[in-house]
C-alpha cells in the first residue's frame, strides 16, 4: 500500500505562484508514474501533468503548459508541482497518483488551490 501526502495548497492572486507537493511512502517510486490530476467544484477530475519517475520524462495538458513544472526529488520520494501564471481558472482540489507499472493507482487526499483576486 502506499500512502500519497499532499501539501502547499492555499490562497494565491491572479499571476502568483504556488508549490505543492507529493510525498510518496514508498521505498522507491522507481516502478512508478507519479502525477497530478485536479477537479474544480462542478467539473470533473481532469490530468494535468505527469513524470515516469525512473527516466524523469513529463507530460502536460495544454491548460498548463508553459505555466507548470513538475519535478521529482529521487532521495525524498516526493513530486512537485510549480505553478506560475496561475488564473482563477486553476482553483482546483489538486489530487497526487502514482501509477505503478501493473496498473494499480494510488491517491492522495487533495489538497485546495484558489486562485482569487
Amino acid at each position: 500500500q502506499v500512502q500519497l501526502v499532499e501539501s502547499g495548497g492555499g490562497l494565491v492572486q491572479p499571476g502568483g505562484s504556488l508549490r505543492i507537493s507529493c510525498a510518496a511512502s514508498v521505498g522507491n517510486l522507481g516502478y512508478y508514474t507519479v502525477g497530478w490530476f485536479r477537479q474544480a467544484p462542478g467539473k470533473e477530475r481532469e490530468g494535468i501533468s505527469c513524470i515516469v519517475f525512473n527516466v524523469g520524462a513529463t507530460y502536460y495538458t495544454d491548460l498548463v503548459k508553459g505555466r507548470f513544472t513538475i519535478s521529482r526529488d529521487n532521495a525524498k520520494n516526493t513530486v512537485y508541482l510549480q505553478m506560475n501564471m496561475l488564473k482563477p481558472e486553476d482553483t482546483a482540489v489538486y489530487y497526487c497518483y502514482a501509477r505503478h507499472r501493473s496498473g494499480i493507482d494510488y491517491w492522495g487526499q487533495g489538497t485546495q488551490v484558489v486562485v482569487v483576486s
